[in-house]
């Protein structure tokens, strides 16, 4: 009766079921409803989101069916079932809570992960970043991260980190991950502030690097701070498209890559080239080789030394892989932070 594979229509027959008892002469009523009313206290039952549309949003609770079939006793222990597919407080007051996650067992696991990985492949201790991807997340899972000594975040979303940074600790260190839209480099420089936001990993343009550039300037001189000082200049990441799908942002290795390295930091002395970026084709690793082969050619353009720039490659599914091949910044998150909801990103 309580197969997952058919745990939505599970779900919903019940629920139906108990309303429909509901409205029996209570000497029926009793003892099925209690039955089935045991039956979703004991089972861990979830409506999806391919049969939410089945209850017009509306939140439907078993403490509420329960209520109605009469039942008074153990109410508060019965599980609640919410058309949004998570799950509710047995008060059935329509708030979704996050499903439970031990971000600090996770972030530790990961952790573990990447020092057995760096060992393995003869690097240094401590020769990887670990950036903990927060985006759509609710700051006290960031805080339990920080409570278990994570200190670099990653955003996707500008306003998203805007909003996060006034209401995490200031020795954070934020990496901007995702598409940034030139209208959005003020605001995020100017709010969230340096050295604050460490690195903006996604640089793929000059008009970008521009408005970074310009937004950091004004900022040094509203804090009328010295113009030579480190803190005072914004790390990028130059993005690749080391897969060539059109679907992934970034520059092309080669000569569009170099071009902007070198239009960068001879135009934009308030940013510092820090590395590189790639998100790569799933399970393709030979685009962590090619973002390898792109760090040495801008390297060379520079007039820098290889391992002064980062490899920020990997991610949940990939990252011991990304080791192996020499990233020395790693963006993992739903392996800490667990799935991921979208649905409250119009609220942020």
């Amino acid at each position: 009766f309580f197969f997952s594979s058919a745990r939505s229509m599970t779900a919903a027959a019940i629920a139906m079921r108990l309303l429909r008892l509901s409205k029996r002469p209570s000497s029926t009523t009793s003892s099925t409803s209690a039955a089935l009313s045991c039956c979703l206290a004991a089972s861990t039952l979830w409506i999806d989101s391919s049969s939410a549309s089945a209850f017009s949003g509306t939140s439907i609770t078993a403490a509420h069916f329960a209520t109605r079939a009469g039942i008074r006793n153990g109410s508060s222990s019965i599980r609640s079932i919410s058309s949004s597919g998570r799950r509710m407080g047995a008060d059935g007051d329509g708030e979704a809570a996050e499903p439970t996650v031990n971000v600090a067992a996770n972030l530790a696991e990961v952790r573990s992960r990447i020092d057995a990985k760096v060992e393995e492949c003869h690097r240094a201790k401590g020769s990887v970043r670990l950036v903990a991807v927060s985006k759509t997340k609710p700051t006290e899972l960031l805080r339990e991260a920080y409570d278990a000594g994570q200190r670099a975040f990653g955003e996707n979303y500008a306003q998203e980190l805007m909003t996060k940074a006034s209401e995490m600790p200031e020795d954070v260190s934020w990496h901007f991950i995702g598409p940034l839209q030139s209208n959005k480099a003020a605001p995020l420089v100017k709010k969230v502030g340096l050295p604050q936001l460490a690195c903006v990993e996604t640089v793929a343009s000059m008009k970008l690097a521009n408005k970074l550039n310009n937004a950091v300037d004004s900022l040094v001189k509203d804090r009328g701070e010295g113009e030579d000082s480190k803190a005072n200049t914004l790390g990028i990441y130059l993005q690749v498209n080391t897969s060539g799908e059109e679907s992934k942002s970034g520059l092309s290795p080669g000569a569009e890559l170099i071009d902007l390295a070198r239009d960068v930091a001879a135009t934009c002395p308030r940013l510092s080239i820090d590395g590189l970026m790639t998100i790569g084709a799933p399970g393709d690793f030979s685009c962590f080789d090619a973002l390898v082969r792109c760090r040495e050619e801008v390297a060379d353009a520079l007039g820098v030394e290889v391992d002064s720039l980062d490899l920020s490659m990997g991610m949940s599914g990939d990252y011991e892989h990304a080791i192996e091949r020499g990233a020395t910044s790693v963006r993992v998150g739903s392996t800490i932070f667990g799935a991921r909801d979208y649905s409250n990103l119009n609220k942020k």
